[in-house]
């Protein structure tokens, strides 16, 4: 056993990326309230993570692994604090200080360990301030609470660390400079500032779930931080307001439950050719346990988390209960017009109806921009197309959505079927 219990089995780097994980957050968020500054309570924790790899090798892992990194933390904090105060005004460094300077060890650390969870829920509502534009909130969400390293975050978004760097740091100067309160929004605040926030957690997701450009169709590590800060939030979230995190969460979790079946030889794999033996099924019932049957507040992520459950737990999917789909989609289509909603109604209702039903519902988008400009209304309208035997017209769609395909994955598939198409014409 280790000096914290871990089981022996358990390697030293092992208990170090599972104390970053769920420790990070709460060590920066924690030093942030008490130096009032960003930069220090991140440089302070990566340090303090830094020397738990060197010691905890050596020396063993401490029975209580966060509490050891949180009084390191403070320490490399309380130090920087002390240099920067031959620089800045010494009252406002005294007082900062003065509150580093305690727990003064370990043990002490560890009986004030459970009462930050405000600090955290802080961290979060901050990071998504609506000050801030959504770039900055999506890059300081994935630092500061996840604790990815910057090139990590870069490589994410496909832009240069330097750029990434400078991103987080025009962010922090932002909050800084509009006088961002870091506090936990008020009960009147709550639903309004909540919103931002699942929609940062989902923009993140949604670029793991399907890459918007790019070699790798599908980047499921960004995917599963999204989960991961998304369960954090339900958790620190009182329980009257975690209805719509939840219904979030069942949305991400039904998605990225077919994860290993949507790629096959750096292809994708449609919905209807998917292997349902490679889906997640704990994913799944995890999920629907979070729909419950009761009648509650409808709102978008609710509705979507539905339309998911119903592919998710169809036996095949020409088992999907489409007319249901359909009625969905009609009521998600009451919160707002969005083009990709009318685009998946549309298929919808082509697969509940009829091809020709679904293309006239597809030809009332085709003016509709950004849709019309992308790759999926032509791809839709070659999928009815070859349903209903017009093959040359269905491969001229194909070609023309792996034109617009953003990634190289989707371009192979679109081309795939285009080919076939075209096999088809020249042999009716």
């Amino acid at each position: 056993m280790t000096r914290d219990g871990a089981p022996a089995g358990e390697d030293v780097e092992s208990i170090l990326a599972r104390t970053h994980r769920h420790e990070w957050a709460r060590i920066v968020a924690t030093l942030i309230r008490e130096t009032r500054d960003w930069t220090i309570a991140e440089d302070a924790t990566q340090e303090a993570f830094a020397r738990a790899a060197a010691r905890w090798r050596v020396d063993g892992v401490p029975r209580s692994p966060g509490a050891w990194v949180m009084t390191v933390a403070r320490r490399a904090a309380l130090d920087a604090v002390r240099r920067r105060a031959a620089e800045t005004r010494r009252v406002q460094a005294a007082g900062i200080v003065e509150e580093l300077s305690g727990p003064a060890d370990e043990a002490d650390a560890r009986l004030h360990w459970a009462d930050d969870s405000d600090d955290r829920v802080r961290l979060i509502f901050t990071c998504a301030h609506p000050a801030l534009s959504m770039e900055a909130r999506v890059a300081l969400t994935l630092r500061v609470v996840g604790g990815l390293e910057t090139d990590e975050i870069a490589r994410a978004f496909l832009v240069t660390p330097t750029t990434m760097a400078q991103r987080l740091v025009r962010a922090k100067r932002r909050i800084a400079g509009a006088g961002i309160p870091y506090r936990v929004p008020s009960e009147s605040e709550l639903p309004g500032r909540l919103e931002g926030v699942l929609a940062v957690l989902y923009l993140i997701f949604s670029e793991g779930y399907s890459a918007s450009s790019g070699e790798q169709p599908l980047r499921n590590d960004l995917a599963q931080e999204a989960i991961r800060l998304l369960r954090l939030v339900v958790d620190l979230l009182p329980r009257p307001a975690r209805d719509d995190a939840e219904a979030l969460l069942a949305l991400m979790l039904l998605q990225h439950s077919r994860r290993e079946a949507r790629v096959r030889d750096g292809e994708i794999v449609p919905f209807e050719e998917q292997d349902r033996t490679r889906w997640d099924h704990a994913e799944i019932v995890e999920a629907l346990t979070l729909l419950p049957t009761a009648p509650g507040r409808r709102t978008p992520y609710r509705i979507q988390a539905e339309i998911a459950a119903a592919h998710a737990t169809a036996s095949a999917s020409s088992a999907v209960p489409w007319s249901t789909v359909v009625a969905l989609y009609n009521e998600l289509t009451q919160f707002g017009d969005s083009p990709v909603v009318l685009l998946n109604r549309a298929v919808a209702i082509g697969f509940a109806d009829t091809p020709e039903r679904g293309l006239e519902e597809l030809t009332r988008l085709s003016e509709r921009a950004p849709v019309a400009e992308g790759h999926l209304l032509p791809a839709a309208r070659a999928h009815f197309l070859r349903d209903l035997g017009r093959s040359a017209e269905a491969a001229a769609e194909y070609r023309v959505a792996a034109e617009r395909a953003p990634t190289v994955a989707e371009r192979r598939l679109l081309e795939r079927r285009a080919a076939e198409a075209t096999t088809e014409s020249l042999g009716a």
